[in-house]
């Protein structure tokens, strides 16, 4: 009896560790992806799928805290589109979201542990694990927000603020079809203690192509084909795309553009609560 009493005080007496809130939100999240994704589509179900995104964003409230970005909603929502594993925009990161009319001006808020677990998710999309080295990979302004794919063009050299451990802007193209074009879209992110903001702002300066890149391309789409590659066109494309988005790189800060780009990006950066 002695001995029993003695395992009931030690069972007590050891610590339970709690679950974490995004640890909370994760598995809420999980398994209403394996309900959702194994369900039949019906009326129903999309009435639950409903019910169970406006439950995920009371929790990522909880989990993200008070928000406020200059020029968007107060009231953000749910990042995640949806539960369904099948469907487009599976994925996007995990946080809080916030948008303009229109969608021109898209924020994402989230947690650097949410942030991390999302990096891991998508490692086989060939997302870098790094934090600092995913904001510099068109991979990660791909996947994060919409549907549509992006191409980086150029990183913008934006002052960061005091406080923040990382601030990084890019601008590129996003679009379904080709991403060859005048860059438009222009990308921020920064990390302030374990808060992560990304404001993504399409239609956010005007550019133009450079002709020395221009040559880059032709000369690119000039080289022959290699015939036993089925996918030896879009090969040879994606190739000279990547010699494209390079020279461009190198060359935009010389362009007379380049500075109203700089500018702009910081002025994404002010609307952010980072100060």
């Amino acid at each position: 009896m002695k001995s029993l009493a003695l395992l009931s005080l030690l069972v007590l007496a050891t610590p339970v560790h709690a679950a974490t809130p995004e640890q909370h939100y994760l598995d809420l999240r999980d398994r209403y992806i394996e309900k959702f994704s194994k369900a039949k589509e019906s009326d129903e179900i999309y009435k639950q799928h409903e019910a169970a995104l406006k439950e995920l964003k009371g929790v990522l409230r909880g989990v993200v805290g008070p928000v406020a970005i200059k020029g968007l909603p107060a009231e953000g929502k749910s990042s995640v589109d949806t539960l369904f594993r099948s469907d487009i925009g599976f994925g996007h990161l995990d946080g809080l979201s916030f948008a303009s009319e229109g969608y021109k001006t898209q924020a994402v808020v989230t947690t650097m542990t949410l942030l991390k677990h999302w990096l891991r998710e998508h490692r086989e999309d060939g997302m870098p694990q790094e934090s600092g080295a995913a904001f510099k990979s068109d991979r990660f302004y791909y996947h994060a927000i919409q549907d549509a794919a992006f191409a980086k063009y150029a990183e913008l050299p934006i002052t960061k603020p005091a406080g923040t451990s990382a601030a990084v802007a890019v601008l590129g193209v996003r679009g379904n079809g080709g991403l060859k074009g005048a860059p438009d879209e222009i990308d921020v992110v920064a990390i302030k203690g374990d808060k992560v903001f990304f404001i993504a702002t399409s239609d956010a300066v005007k550019t133009a192509e450079i002709p020395a890149c221009e040559r880059v391309w032709k000369q690119m789409m000039a080289k022959p084909v290699n015939k036993k590659d089925p996918r030896g066109d879009m090969a040879r494309e994606d190739q000279a795309m990547d010699a494209y988005t390079k020279c461009f790189a190198r060359e935009a800060p010389g362009q007379s553009w380049f500075a109203a780009a700089v500018k702009k990006a910081q002025s994404q950066l002010d609307l952010l609560p980072l100060r």
